[in-house]
């Protein structure tokens, strides 16, 4: 018999995804923000750029994984469950993260495509999804720059917000996230 009380945290594969995409996402930002440590087309930074392009597609990937999962599997509840006004804005946050975790990998792969440079990936090389433009690679680098800078506070936002329900609602909010029950 199945039974009709929800669980009280999320399925472990996303839990297990949610972590693992806060660590990719830390690294991919640190790999960017570091890269400047080195000069300019030395083997540490090129290495740097590298590994932020494929663990940036990494994120891409698991994000859509993530998708699946979450649209699959049940929301356990919020307990006590927090006023209309917070459930809206929370989903508005992840759908902004979701986008951001879809969005900048897409459109660090455009601008790779469209400076006709390599895309790698785990020692494959993606294939361009544009021709060559370096004007239009140019454009989608500071778009993706910008953004980029906005996924600080969004992820931040996010963070603070779990942290809020925890020790100031005192909910079950992060904990339906945590890693141990």
């Amino acid at each position: 018999m199945v039974s009709s009380t929800p669980a009280p945290h999320y399925a472990r594969l996303s839990i297990a995804l949610h972590w693992l995409m806060l660590v990719l996402l830390a690294a991919v930002y640190a790999l960017i923000e570091l890269r400047g440590l080195f000069p300019k087309d030395s083997v540490e930074r090129n290495l740097m750029k590298d590994l932020h392009f494929m663990l940036g597609l990494s994120v891409f990937v698991l994000a859509w994984l993530r998708l699946a999962v979450r649209l699959s599997r049940p929301t356990p509840p919020i307990t006590p469950k927090p006023p209309a006004w917070q459930t809206g804005l929370a989903h508005l946050v992840h759908l902004a993260l979701y986008l951001l975790m879809i969005g900048l990998p897409l459109a660090g792969w455009l601008i790779l495509s469209a400076a006709d440079k390599p895309v790698p990936f785990f020692g494959l090389e993606l294939p361009h999804l544009i021709g060559p433009d370096p004007d239009q690679a140019k454009f989608i680098k500071g778009w993706h720059e910008r953004v980029g800078s906005w996924g600080y506070w969004l992820i931040g936002l996010h963070a603070l917000a779990g942290l809020y329900h925890h020790y100031i609602k005192r909910d079950n909010t992060l904990v339906r996230m945590l890693p141990y029950k």
